[in-house]
């Protein structure tokens, strides 16, 4: 057993905040912005994290469409104006399969070549999906549409703490070997509050069969009310940890920011640490918090 003085010396050697090897890869996750401000807070977001070479972008996409046009004109702008690849979110609410095939081929014609397909929320007042009759049932056949109308990859949702329609975590991996089997390359996760939370996830999953790649969704959180108003419909679990360390910092959003950069590196750390090398970033447009984070984990503009 070591001695005292040994055990000092150990970690007096050891690098604080010492880089990642760097075989780590990242990518963003932006929303579309609602007005002409936002569209500019959105390109600025895009145009602070471009250096950093992520893998790909995605932008999301509302219930109903009620984004689509946004979402269209961003990726597309993202995919004629940087060198960074642009995923463009799909859902099945309130559309028919002609009308997703027509989404599809603008899309492709357009030059975006990856798709995030995804079943959707219901749409406002709906507590339950119900699929058109000219509709997809669910992602798996989302899925199966829409490589068959393109040869686009294809990112798939995951839920590491259970999806909150499923009967059964075992319903919900099948479910998710479902989506992969009709076509899907990867899986992207619901954010999580805790390492554990996902790595038993990745380990679940490939007991059941599902040999894709599954990429952990990580939520910086720098305001805290906010993440619990998100959390409580998508079956996320806060840890008690977190709401003591954001406590008395309601007034204080630069500490804010600090914290959430900090805890956010510190989580991708121990899940590199789990085998993880790809890690997907809900910005929420806000590049600065995104960037420090990977600036800590040694990601830098190349």
């Amino acid at each position: 057993m070591a001695s005292n003085s040994e055990m000092l010396a150990r970690a007096a050697d050891a690098s604080l905040f010492a880089d990642l090897p760097g075989d780590i890869e990242i990518s963003f996750e932006f929303f579309p912005p609602k007005t002409e401000k936002m569209a500019q807070t959105l390109w600025n977001s895009v145009e602070t994290l471009a250096p950093l070479k992520p893998r790909f972008v995605s932008v999301t996409y509302g219930a109903g469409g009620s984004t689509r046009e946004r979402t269209h004109a961003t990726v597309s702008r993202i995919v004629s104006e940087t060198a960074i690849p642009a995923a463009a979110h799909l859902t099945c609410v309130n559309a028919g399969r002609p009308e997703i095939d027509e989404v599809l081929d603008q899309y492709w014609n357009a030059g975006v070549r990856h798709i995030v397909a995804l079943r959707g929320d219901p749409p406002g007042g709906e507590s339950r999906f119900t699929a058109r009759a000219d509709g997809y049932a669910d992602a798996a056949e989302l899925v199966a549409g829409v490589c068959a109308r393109h040869p686009f990859e294809v990112s798939v949702g995951a839920y590491p703490e259970v999806h909150p329609e499923a009967v059964s975590p075992a319903s919900d991996l099948e479910h998710l070997k479902r989506k992969i089997d009709a076509g899907a390359s990867r899986a992207i996760t619901q954010f999580f509050f805790q390492p554990d939370t996902f790595l038993r996830f990745r380990d679940e999953a490939a007991a059941a069969g599902i040999s894709a790649e599954i990429v952990p969704g990580i939520l910086p959180v720098a305001n805290f009310a906010a993440a619990q108003r998100m959390c409580a419909p998508c079956n996320v679990a806060i840890p008690g940890w977190m709401g003591r360390l954001f406590e008395g910092l309601d007034d204080k959003p630069d500490a804010r920011q600090l914290v959430a950069a900090t805890v956010a590196a510190e989580m991708v750390r121990r899940l590199y640490a789990g085998g993880v090398r790809h890690f997907h970033f809900y910005t929420l447009n806000r590049a600065e918090l995104t960037y420090a984070i990977c600036h800590m984990l040694g990601v830098r503009p190349q």
